[in-house]
Formats: structure tokens, sequence, C-alpha cells
């Protein structure tokens, strides 16, 4: 299973702001750097800012800042914030009604899959997406 789009353009989005250790980001800025049309990403930095991932300062020097430690903010968090995080606990068929009671066909080899997934989002931070060699975002 693969993130959205929405959720890759945000792990980016926060991404680049933790690696750059600006104080503020405008929104036309990070649309250059990024190369994210404007109003997609204005979309998403409300909704990172609606779940206190970044903070938006209003006003003529305002813009953009990430609100916590890049160690501190886990992938789990951005994605959860972008998108419904059920379906990453869901049926990978698609069933309303599947558990380990009831499973569908694919349930116990899909199960420790999605386990392990929902773990690497809760393992992984900012701080393990930012290196040095960051070049293209």
């Amino acid at each position: 299973m693969n993130l959205s789009n929405t959720a890759r353009y945000a792990i980016r989005v926060i991404s680049y702001m933790a690696y750059n250790k600006k104080e503020l980001y405008t929104a036309s800025e990070l649309v250059e750097a990024l190369q994210i049309s404007d109003k997609y990403l204005k979309r998403i930095l409300t909704t990172l800012s609606q779940h206190h991932i970044i903070r938006s300062i209003q006003g003529r020097h305002g813009g953009f800042a990430i609100t916590g430690r890049p160690e501190d903010i886990t992938i789990y968090d951005i994605v959860a914030a972008i998108e419904v995080i059920d379906k990453y606990y869901g049926c990978v068929l698609g069933f309303e009604v599947c558990s380990d009671e009831h499973p569908c066909a694919l349930h116990k080899k899909w199960a420790p899959i999605r386990d392990e997934l929902v773990q690497f989002l809760n393992n992984n931070t900012i701080a393990d997406v930012m290196t040095t060699e960051f070049n293209k975002f």
C-alpha cells in the first residue's frame, strides 16, 4: 500500500522546512522550492496547521513554521493529519467486516504486513527523512 500523493507532499513540506531550518516559510517560497501547485500546497498547509504540525503566522511578515523538533514528528503524525488513517488498518480486500474472528481470504497474510506498515510509520520521524543528500524534494 502506498501513501497518497497528498501525504507524500506533506512529508516533503515538513522535511523541507526542518532541513532548511528557517524560522518562517511563505507559501510562495514552498511552492517554488517544492514544485507543488499553489492551491494544493495551501490545502496541505491548512490541514497540517489544523493538526498542529505546523503553525501559521498571519500578517505581512507571516508564514509557516514547524511546531516540533524533527525527531518528534513521526511520519504517522503527518499521514494521519492528511488522510484517513483507518485505510491502513482495514481489510486489504475492502470488506467492512474483517477481523481475526471473521477473516477475509487474505487476512492472515495481510495482518502482519499491515502491522509492520503502521509500525514503520510510527517509528520513523522527519529526522529520519532528512539527510545531507537532500538535493531534490
